[in-house]
């Protein structure tokens, strides 16, 4: 999807419905700075108003996602394309997080290492090595909660009894025993518990 060729068509579409970009704002409960980012091309509409804002456009999703009225005899044929697009951003989006979570681990631990290491062999005052110590699991214990976000909405989990791929609450990831990126929860579909693993793609 061409990023700045919808923004553009945000912006034609905002001024024929005779629009400020303050107003189309306040209609969709946002700033007008991320109405301005849109339009500029830096930013694409959160998936959550877009509905509202094709609505308001008098627009549909189709013609938004590209960049201009699209006619009816393109209309399936480029609503398709459209849909893989957003697929295939999906899957390049969950392969950026999952990386940026192994980052953020390998950074949480290594001080973790080095304390321990550094108690280990440096002559020092007991409560001097706990203060050490437990200052380096800080940085581990605020990363934690975003790490499970990330194991939770980047790309599916699939249960290893039916093959159903889904995306688990948060609550069954955080209670959830695992091994790496594999999980012990109970499957939506199936109602069993399994050991699932990660997948990138919803469909099998």
């Amino acid at each position: 999807m061409d990023q700045l060729k919808i923004g553009k068509f945000i912006a034609e579409r905002r001024k024929a419905n005779n629009l400020t970009q303050m107003q189309l704002a306040e209609k969709l409960n946002i700033t007008d700075r991320a109405v301005s980012k849109w339009e500029t091309g830096k930013a694409m509409p959160d998936s959550s108003i877009m509905l509202e804002l094709c609505d308001v456009l008098e627009i549909t999703v189709n013609d938004l996602l590209n960049g201009e009225i699209v006619t009816m005899e393109n209309y399936n044929k480029e609503l398709e394309n459209n849909l893989l697009e957003m697929i295939k951003q999906k899957e390049e989006s969950d392969k950026r997080l999952l990386r940026a979570e192994i980052v953020m681990g390998i950074c949480c631990i290594l001080p973790l290492i080095a304390s321990t290491v550094i108690v280990s062999f440096v002559p020092m005052e007991e409560w001097l090595a706990a203060v050490i110590v437990l200052t380096s699991i800080i940085p581990l214990l605020i990363a934690t909660p975003f790490a499970l976000r990330i194991e939770q909405k980047a790309g599916y989990y699939e249960c290893a009894k039916c093959g159903h791929r889904y995306v688990p609450t948060y609550k069954s990831v955080f209670m959830a025993m695992h091994t790496n990126r594999t999980r012990y929860m109970k499957c939506p579909e199936c109602h069993k518990k399994s050991w699932q693993k990660k997948v990138l793609t919803k469909e099998q």
